[in-house]
């Protein structure tokens, strides 16, 4: 039976990603090595970590003085290593979610943190919107999708200091104006590639500016002065994450997939509005088109186990809901299919016409 992959993270990526990587780890480049065991300083694979970063710049219509990284440690790590480099004494942040969340408490360890809105008191189900992002901070930090509860920003901020954004579960999702961030970071596991390295983009002239002694590696200018390859990097998920920036570009490009994940969206949305069994649990305007989340209506409430196995049956896999919203959760990362939507949509209205 067809799988159908709705996993939030590790997730789907698409069989180009699968088929060229697991090639590699037999032999890559024709070495006659596996790219488990190859240096990552020999010229075969100083060559993808290059490839893999010009076409980031390029599929991101990147301005010249920003540098893309690809770094271990997670986007958590970028929780602390933010604030080590930008924070002088204050930063802005919004509460959205849970990762918003836990970087607002690592950036309090550097300097004071105002938390110009958050939705955590109705559970994170929409964006806040009535905020001014002030003068007087070094940087304004954003998720700009919040993976667990299913909301997302889909536009770029105007502000008068520096904009840094997690972009973990929606990078590649859709177009922006890159000149509008300072730093713009991204786990790989749910848009790109398999889990264990980090896109970072910086803009290189905010470096350098904050007084207190920055450790090594956790210092961006370490890491770009080095071309990302100060210490081991995380070599066969970088090596999935050029296979992935190629199939984006043979695609068409960010546009392409953006208007494909509308889509995509715009087909489940309709259906969870539709079907009497279910409902969406955020703001309708602030609805993700990667994380799609959506419960029982209380009528049917007990009836979410028997869909689930229902779902699992017809070879949908993954959409069980985070503990923190229950439900159900659909991720429509770029590499989901449309056709594996539509398989979802149609369990639903069997299920509906069942009961």
């Amino acid at each position: 039976m067809k799988k159908h992959n709705f996993y939030a993270g590790p997730s789907i990526l698409t069989p180009y990603t699968i088929k060229n990587t697991a090639d590699a780890v037999i032999n890559f480049a024709d070495t006659g090595l596996s790219l488990l065991e190859v240096s990552h300083r020999s010229k075969e694979f100083v060559a993808v970590c290059e490839e893999a970063r010009a076409l980031v710049a390029e599929l991101l219509q990147l301005p010249e003085d920003y540098k893309v990284l690809f770094l271990g440690g997670g986007a958590s790590m970028q929780f602390c290593m933010v604030p080590f480099n930008l924070m002088k004494k204050k930063a802005a942040y919004t509460d959205t979610g849970t990762w918003a969340h836990n970087a607002i408490k690592e950036a309090k360890i550097f300097g004071e943190v105002e938390v110009l809105g958050s939705s955590k008191d109705e559970n994170y189900i929409y964006i806040p919107k009535d905020f001014t992002i002030p003068s007087d901070v070094d940087y304004f930090h954003f998720t700009s999708n919040n993976t667990i509860y299913g909301t997302e920003v889909r536009k770029d901020y105007d502000s008068p200091v520096p904009v840094v954004c997690d972009m973990s579960s929606d990078i590649f999702s859709r177009v922006f104006d890159p000149t509008k961030y300072g730093i713009i970071y991204a786990g790989a596991q749910k848009n790109l590639a398999p889990s264990g390295v980090t896109i970072v983009i910086v803009k290189e002239s905010l470096l350098g500016h904050v007084d207190r002694e920055i450790p090594t590696m956790l210092d961006y200018r370490t890491h770009i002065k080095k071309d990302t390859m100060f210490n081991t990097p995380p070599v066969l998920p970088i090596y999935s994450a050029l296979q992935t920036l190629k199939y984006y570009k043979e695609q068409g490009g960010v546009a392409a997939m953006e208007k494909l994940d509308l889509e995509k969206a715009a087909i489940l949305y309709d259906e969870i509005d539709r079907n009497k069994l279910f409902r969406g649990t955020v703001a309708e305007e602030d609805r993700s088109i990667m994380n799609v989340c959506f419960v029982m209506n209380p009528d049917y409430a007990e009836l979410e186990k028997e869909f689930y196995d229902f779902a699992v049956s017809k070879g949908i896999v993954g959409i069980k809901g985070h503990r923190s919203v229950g439900g159900f959760r659909a991720s429509l990362y770029n590499a989901l299919p449309k056709e594996s939507v539509e398989v979802l949509v149609n369990a639903m209205k069997e299920f509906e016409a069942k009961h």
